[in-house]
């Protein structure tokens, strides 16, 4: 995906998004968030987005209170296998961004690494892609030579993923003509309705 795609995942996740779950199945690495700006909700399902990290993959999260990461506990490290739900409100993120990375160095008092790349250090990342996402309570950075980016019903190119960007946005702006027959708190919150003086 170009850079401008990057950006636009970017902007469909953070206004409203979660992180809700994450697999890791030996070197794949999945991260689902839910809540996001693609496509058109059809009845009570959630909208959701799956990115894949294959070839030299690595996880590493940044906490403040070891609680937080409990889920990393039922890692199989023997099988190199975790599957887990977990909810994470998203309040940042970036890609391939070191001076972002930098800022997890000084507001996190620890970090947790998975990987199989043998000499693999955090502070010298050389995968080709990688990801940071800032939330709450904690951090992470995923990433490897190759990512990946699905919805439940597809693999997402540069024209796919534009083309549920603006299907969205069409939902958007017809709830809101509406608004007094279904309620959307993705809508109701979204900073369109309340910009930023």
């Amino acid at each position: 995906m170009n850079t401008r795609s990057l950006k636009l995942i970017r902007d469909v996740i953070i206004n409203s998004g979660k992180w809700t779950s994450i697999e890791i199945a030996q070197d794949s690495i999945y991260i689902e968030f839910k809540d996001i700006e693609l496509g058109k909700p059809k009845g009570d399902e959630g909208l959701s987005l799956t990115a894949r990290f294959a070839e030299d993959s690595f996880f590493t999260i940044f906490y403040n209170n070891i609680w937080d990461i409990d889920f990393l506990s039922r890692y199989d490290f023997k099988n190199q296998l975790l599957s887990e739900e977990i909810f994470f409100k998203v309040e940042d993120m970036h890609f391939i961004d070191f001076e972002y990375l930098n800022n997890f160095f000084h507001d996190y008092k620890s970090e947790k690494t998975i990987t199989n790349i043998e000499d693999f250090s955090i502070h010298n990342i050389r995968n080709d892609f990688f990801m940071l996402v800032k939330t709450k309570e904690v951090a992470f950075v995923v990433g490897a030579n190759q990512m990946d980016f699905f919805t439940p019903f597809e693999r997402l190119d540069d024209a796919s993923l534009r083309e549920l960007s603006n299907e969205w946005m069409m939902y958007f702006l017809t709830y809101h003509q509406k608004r007094n027959l279904i309620k959307d708190p993705m809508c109701e919150n979204h900073p369109l309705m309340y910009p930023k003086k």
